[in-house]
């Protein structure tokens, strides 16, 4: 009989952690069934006899990671308090501050105990190497003996040995900055996909035997009837029982203008009800409703997306080992086969190793990385890591939302049609209508009647009609602004109106209809418009031979009228798992996806996209769920981190064949007897200057799409 055992494994921040521990778990006897989820935190796996749990955690442990066992109760709340102190407070983060302030304090004692410098730097790079040593040691007995703490700790001990003290120590620093930075990148991902869930409300309004009682939201079951006040957030998935409202569905559609609801429409934990008292009967538990199918879909399509190893880690694999074995083979070969002096070749031997020293290779390609991403970053392209830079480069196809991403995510008034008198009165009229809303439409036409130089004075007994419009006086005179068809209830609408109205919604515009004392006056019609540079971001990725492709939860008729516009092909009326499953779609058939968004509705196939991209101004969740963020919101920017990518990785291809070509170089030349100990020195430092110097060029990148 076997046993399920769940635990927390603290410090797991990547694919190749999970890599790591599932190797050295599968190793002890009786354990089977290993489930690993970096983006929980979480170990799943079977053992066959009691006690091996203990040895299970003995094993994690000693490759440097917490462990501990959770409870199936605490399986839905369990706090990760890590995550939520500082990063100071880590085990990480106090390695690296003292490994830092030794670095320091070598750093000032060398200035007064002079040759006594090699001491202090060692002594300094010890306080980082030891745990790192430590940790590759434990990676090697448990049957991963090539990994990125073994290139690590070769590279530090042998800059140690050519004397290079003062490297090896800052080198180790680094190491622990970037496994820390790291580590409080997972974090804030993990904690923003949990806080998804504040979404919903705590409490919920049920209505038993003609009352209203509050009970918590978690325990509300399908079928029974809440009450959902203006205002309020909807605390779960339902049919509308009774009454009429606009509904704010940006948490959940991401789009910008709420829509009008009413008996028998369903409606979304976490959406906003914004003007209307509604009866709602729950269709979905908690832990089905639609944030929390949400989470689930984000932390899903994480753990399915294959994780881009490690560039150095996976290079050391044959690297390391190679080089070790040609400086054993040089050593030896030659004295023990041909009677050459041991002297000559033992000093060649230790030659080989320091041209094989790795540091070069070390440093290179982060130092490439690092440029890239900070040339990115004075250009508002937020890309987080060398893995996103490598998969942007190769991108085939790319998804955008529409609203907030092609558009700019707010309704504008894009016509004013005068039915009667100038258009100055038509927008006074409707502005004082509008001026104390906080709805959308409203908002527009106030701001458009500002932008037209229109003092906006607040009309008086101004009533929301619910789903019909607004009334109200101005001037002694009776004003209303509504749907159309609530004008045509209230008096008959022009022919020549009638026509204009259905050609503006032709043309996915929302339209409202101004009566003065109920005679037609004017239409005002919004719609969310694109972005300036939307057309030729677009162009931009057609000509990298990229495919985009316009997502919408917004109606088939106005996302055709917008893609036409744009002159890209539009897939509507989308909610989140239909989003995630397009993009899913898209790699199924071959292509490299990047997907484009804003919203927490985006968060899903942001995550299952081979590279997920945020723009700027969007949601907090979408921000850490994505690989990367257009901060200045442009969509040029978009081709332009593509090109960024393309740059980059050219450049580390460039720094390999430096650092790997002066190695051969000075290889062949040791051998034959040419070059000694010293210019093999030079074949490792020498490199570290040119490649360093090579990737600095990216800080020059003009971001040219």
């Amino acid at each position: 009989m076997t046993d399920r055992l769940r635990y927390r494994v603290e410090g797991m921040d990547c694919g190749s952690c999970a890599r790591k521990i599932e190797t050295a778990l599968a190793r002890v006897p009786g354990v089977s069934d290993i489930n690993i989820t970096t983006t929980t935190e979480t170990l799943r796996l079977r053992v066959a006899e009691a006690g091996t749990g203990e040895q299970v955690e003995r094993v994690v442990r000693d490759l440097g990671y917490g462990i501990s066992p959770i409870s199936e109760e605490a399986r839905h709340h369990h706090d990760h308090e890590a995550e939520d102190g500082s990063w100071w407070r880590s085990a990480k983060g106090r390695l690296t501050i003292l490994s830092g302030l030794g670095l320091a304090a070598a750093w000032l004692l060398a200035m007064v105990l002079p040759g006594y410098e090699a001491w202090l730097y060692t002594a300094a790079m010890a306080i980082g190497l030891v745990p790192i040593a430590r940790r590759a040691v434990s990676a090697a007995m448990a049957g991963a003996p090539f990994t990125i703490e073994t290139l690590m700790s070769i590279a530090a001990i042998g800059a140690v040995i050519i004397g290079e003290t003062e490297e090896a120590a800052i080198v180790v620093l680094l190491f622990l900055v970037g496994e820390l930075l790291e580590g409080v990148a997972a974090g804030r991902a993990r904690a923003s996909i949990r806080s998804l869930t504040s979404l919903v409300p705590k409490t919920a309004f049920i209505e038993r035997n003609g009352t209203l009682e509050e009970v918590q939201a978690e325990t509300l079951a399908v079928g029974d009837v809440i009450a959902v006040r203006p205002g309020d957030r909807v605390p779960a998935d339902g049919v509308i029982v009774s009454g009429e409202s606009a509904i704010d569905e940006a948490p959940v559609t991401g789009e910008s203008t709420p829509k009008r609801k009413g008996e028998g429409e369903t409606v979304f934990a976490g959406t906003i009800n914004t003007d209307g008292s509604l009866s709602v009967r729950v269709t979905a538990e908690a832990q089905d409703n639609t944030i929390a199918r949400v989470v689930r879909l984000v932390e899903e399509a994480q753990e399915a997306k294959a994780p881009t190893e490690r560039f150095i880690d996976r290079f050391s694999r044959y690297y390391t080992p190679a080089v070790l074995v040609v400086g054993a083979l040089v050593a030896i070969l030659p004295p023990l086969v041909g009677g050459e002096p041991w002297g000559e070749w033992v000093y060649k031997g230790l030659a080989v190793l320091l041209i094989g020293c790795p540091c070069a290779l070390v440093i290179s390609t982060p130092a490439a990385i690092a440029a890239g991403l900070a040339a990115g970053a004075r250009r508002g392209l937020l890309i987080k890591g060398g893995a996103v830079l490598e998969i942007l480069g190769k991108v085939t196809a790319v998804a955008l939302d529409k609203t907030g991403t092609l558009t700019e995510g707010r309704p504008k008034v894009t016509d004013v049609i005068v039915l009667q008198g100038p258009e100055r009165d038509v927008l006074e009229d409707a502005a004082a209508l509008d001026a104390t809303s906080s709805h959308p439409i409203a908002k527009a036409i106030v701001a458009r009647a500002q932008a037209e130089g229109i003092e906006v004075a607040p009309a008086v007994g101004v009533m929301a009609l619910g789903g019909k419009g607004v009334k109200g006086r101005f001037r002694r005179r009776g004003l209303y602004l509504g749907s159309p068809k609530a004008a045509a209830d209230i008096t008959p609408l022009p022919a020549e109106a009638e026509a204009r109205i259905s050609a503006l919604q032709e043309e996915g515009k929302t339209v409202s209809v101004l009566l003065v004392n109920d005679t037609p006056v004017g239409l005002i019609a919004v719609r969310d418009e694109p972005r300036e540079d939307a057309t030729a971001g677009l162009q931009a990725l057609k000509a990298r031979g990229i495919k985009p492709i316009m997502l919408t939860g917004d109606n088939a008729k106005t996302a055709a009228a917008i893609a036409h516009t744009l002159g890209v092909e539009p897939r509507a009326d989308l909610l989140p798992q239909d989003k995630l499953r397009i993009v899913n779609e898209l790699k199924a058939q071959g292509q490299v996806v990047a997907k484009v968004g804003d919203g927490i509705n985006d968060a899903p196939a942001l995550a299952a996209a081979d590279v997920g991209i945020a723009m700027g101004g969007g949601t907090d969740v979408a921000l850490e769920t994505a690989d990367a963020a257009v901060l200045h919101g442009r969509v040029l920017d978009i081709a332009r981190m593509i090109a960024l990518s393309k740059a980059t990785m050219g450049n580390i291809r460039q720094n390999i064949v430096v650092a790997l070509g002066l190695k051969v170089v000075f290889l062949v030349t040791t051998i034959i007897g040419i070059t000694g100990l010293w210019p093999a020195i030079l074949a490792d430092t020498g490199a570290t200057v040119l490649v360093t110097a090579n990737a600095m060029r990216l800080l020059g990148f003009r971001g040219n799409a």
